[in-house]
């Protein structure tokens, strides 16, 4: 029997306390087993941090869904290419200046491995391709040299044309796929509302880095949205991103790709004793010393 540290077990004990009374209220849709042909897929990036090549197996790993513990049918290294779409916020008041943008942006041209592959799209109040996909890195440095400031921040719609004409025709092949927001995470006039595209996000496995751009609004309150601050910790922590300053830029395009390239596996599960129909809260815990991410929700299990 594997052992599991004391304040492993204590997680997962606070786990099971905090989703109990949901899982409960859901009893009514609860069926013993929901499979698709596949499985359900997750995908994590997981790291030993002490260095070690040990690999990481699914014995090291807890999975919950809405607090019930799942077992895990397969946990495997993804070695496939990355396809990163670069969403570059070019509005008029965000607070950064056309060449700190086109700085962040060209960092990840040299970071990138090879198979891998950018794709820039800038936006204001319309998401405009910048640049299609390329390892080139002498066309990424030439493609945003178009950057402008101008107009109002239309994030959640460019997320969402992204999502739907960018990285949805690349799948079921492509899993790696990913977007990279410079951003502040502001958005000023969307008819997407937030919460359909980042569950978008979600059912796509597609994870959300960010390079944060500090907040114009100074945290201002966003009627029927979260805050800015908050769209860019919700978008990245929801879909097992991460965030970075944009003053970090070089740094962030480094751990992004390699990330992508070195960390990054896929977990599949079959839910069971959960509901099929509502909210599936995921929450991934690993054995002492490693680390993990993925994201927070998975869409209602139902065959389409």
């Amino acid at each position: 029997m594997k052992k599991i540290s004391t304040e492993k077990i204590g997680l997962a004990s606070l786990i099971l306390l905090v989703f109990s009374s949901f899982a409960n209220a859901q009893s009514r849709h609860n069926a013993a087993t929901t499979t698709h042909s596949e499985g359900t897929i997750l995908s994590v990036s997981a790291l030993r941090t002490n260095d070690s090549t040990v690999p990481i197996k699914p014995e090291n790993l807890n999975l919950y869904e809405n607090g019930v513990e799942q077992k895990i049918k397969n946990f495997s290294f993804d070695p496939s290419p990355a396809r990163i779409v670069l969403l570059v916020d070019n509005s008029s008041t965000v607070r950064a200046d056309i060449e700190k943008l086109k700085k962040a942006a060209t960092e990840f041209a040299y970071e990138i491995f090879e198979g891998d592959q950018l794709f820039v799209v800038g936006y204001d109040e319309k998401p405009e391709i910048i640049q299609e996909w390329t390892d080139d890195a002498k066309k990424i440095e030439a493609s945003v040299a178009t950057f402008r400031k101008k107009g109002n921040p239309f994030l959640f719609d460019s997320l969402n044309s992204t999502v739907a004409e960018v990285l949805q025709p690349l799948m079921p092949g492509t899993r790696k796929t990913t977007v990279v927001l410079i951003s502040d995470g502001l958005d000023r006039g969307s008819k997407t509302p937030f919460d359909k595209i980042l569950g978008e996000l979600q059912k796509q496995n597609i994870t959300v880095y960010a390079l944060q751009i500090p907040d114009r609004t100074g945290g201002a309150y966003r009627r029927n949205q979260p805050k800015a601050a908050e769209v860019i910790n919700q978008l990245t922590e929801g879909t097992g991103g991460k965030a970075f300053s944009i003053d970090e830029g070089q740094t962030a395009a480094k751990f992004i790709c390699d990330e992508l390239k070195k960390n990054r596996y896929l977990l599949s599960y079959s839910p069971a004793n959960t509901s099929s129909y509502d909210a599936r809260r995921v929450f991934l815990i690993a054995d002492e010393g490693i680390t993990v991410r993925t994201k927070t929700a998975q869409p209602p299990n139902l065959k389409q």
